[in-house]
C-alpha cells in the first residue's frame, strides 16, 4: 500500500515552505474554510493542510502512500488544531468504510494518481450522500498553446515529478463521476512570470447528490 518517490519527496519538502510563502497557505485556507465533521484527506504528503483545519471538524483521516512524505505528516499533526490520524493507503483503494465521511479533501494530488477514475469512484465511495468534495489542484489549460505544451512536457514529466501529470482535465473528471461541482474558481498560480505547464490551477467544491 506504499508508494515510494524517495528523491521527488525529499525535494518537494525542500520547497514546500517557498511555496506556501508564495501563496499556497491562502488557497488552503480557502479551500478547507467551513469544513465540519469527519474529513477523510487523500494524498495528504506532508501535512501542510493540518494547520488550517477549522475547529468545527472533529477528525481527520489522512491518506499518504508515500514513507517520507507520510513520516513528515506525522510530524505535522502537532501543528493542527483538530484530532489527525495517518494513515498508509492508496487513493484507488481507500482504507475506509462506505459513506463514512461528511467530506473529502483533495489538493494537487489527482495529477499524480495512476487513474482518476478509480480515484475518483473511491471518494464518492467513502464521502455520505450530500457530502462535500474540496478539490485544489492543477490542470490543462484552457489555451490551446500551453494544452499542447503540456501534453508533450507528459511524455516526461511524471518520471521526475513523483507521478504528477500536468494535461489532466481533473474538473471535467470530477463531473463525469457524478459529483456536482457547486463552486469553481480557475486561476494562475504562482500569479507572476511566465505561465508554466503547472500554472493553471481550479479550487472548489462539489458534492455527492443526497440519494446516490
Amino acid at each position: 500500500m506504499s508508494v515510494s518517490h524517495p528523491v521527488f519527496a525529499r525535494l518537494y519538502q525542500r520547497v514546500a515552505p517557498a511555496m506556501e510563502s508564495g501563496g499556497l497557505a491562502e488557497l488552503r485556507e480557502e479551500l478547507l474554510a467551513g469544513l465540519w465533521g469527519r474529513v477523510i484527506e487523500v494524498g495528504a504528503g506532508g501535512g501542510a493542510n493540518f494547520p488550517h483545519y477549522p475547529e468545527r471538524v472533529e477528525h481527520v483521516v489522512a491518506v499518504e502512500p508515500e514513507p517520507y512524505l507520510r513520516a513528515a505528516a506525522v510530524r505535522a499533526t502537532g501543528r493542527a488544531a483538530v484530532p489527525v490520524e495517518i494513515v498508509e493507503g492508496l487513493a484507488d483503494a481507500l482504507p475506509a468504510p462506505d459513506a463514512s465521511f461528511d467530506a473529502a479533501v483533495v489538493s494537487l494530488v489527482l495529477c499524480s494518481v495512476p487513474d482518476q477514475e478509480r480515484a475518483l469512484a473511491e471518494l464518492w465511495r467513502v464521502l455520505r450522500p450530500g457530502g462535500e468534495l474540496r478539490f485544489l489542484e492543477h490542470v490543462r489549460s484552457t489555451r490551446p498553446v500551453l494544452a499542447g505544451v503540456q501534453r508533450a512536457v507528459d511524455l516526461v514529466w511524471p518520471w521526475l515529478g513523483g507521478g504528477c501529470h500536468t494535461a489532466r482535465a481533473t474538473l471535467g473528471e470530477i463531473r463525469w463521476a457524478g459529483f456536482e461541482v457547486s463552486r469553481v474558481r480557475a486561476f494562475r498560480f504562482p500569479e507572476g512570470g511566465l505561465s508554466l505547464p503547472t500554472s493553471p490551477h481550479v479550487l472548489g467544491t462539489a458534492r455527492r447528490p443526497d440519494g446516490a
